[in-house]
């Protein structure tokens, strides 16, 4: 190889390396219900309770605070609650928001304040939808990749009990 060819591959290499580590994380799933019913899993109170978290208090505004915990005996303002500002949504089609507090003992406090997250709903059929989250933001420092990595996991997670309730 070439000098001048070996210095634009290891160039390119680095390029594409880097640019993978900062992708976001996309998770996609077909939910056997329509997509009025699955946008209502993801805007009301009551059909975020069914399936993602155990207490929510949510407004469908944009600037909103979205308040969510894994705990049933949080009162959303304590330690164990994750705090989210809705940042857009188009009804029955998209929802974005971003985390403004991480519960206390989440091991990526920087990280995840710099991420954002968007969901598409889309028709698969009939009485079916086809959702897709992406969840961006991410950087290359260690905190943020290791972040990722947790999403990476606990977004398809996420995914599998949305399609759960469905069945």
């Amino acid at each position: 190889m070439k000098p001048l060819a070996f210095v634009f591959a290891f160039l390119l290499s680095i390029t594409i390396v880097k640019a993978a580590s900062v992708e976001p994380i996309t998770t996609e799933g077909i939910v056997n219900a329509p997509i009025e019913e699955v946008w209502k899993s993801f805007s009301t109170k009551e059909g975020i309770e069914s399936w993602m978290v155990a207490k929510t208090e949510f407004e469908l505004r944009v600037g909103a605070t979205w308040r969510t915990s894994y705990s049933k005996d949080s009162n959303l303002n304590d330690d164990a609650s994750i705090h989210h500002t809705i940042l857009a949504y188009d009804p029955g089609r998209m929802l974005a928001f971003r985390t403004i507090k991480p519960p206390g003992n989440f091991a990526f406090p920087n990280a995840i304040l710099k991420t954002w997250n968007v969901i598409y709903f889309e028709s698969a059929g009939t009485g079916r939808t086809k959702v897709t989250t992406h969840m961006l933001g991410f950087e290359d420092n260690e905190e943020s990749q290791k972040m990722r990595a947790f999403f990476e996991a606990g977004n398809k997670t996420t995914m599998d009990n949305l399609i759960k309730k469905y069945k």
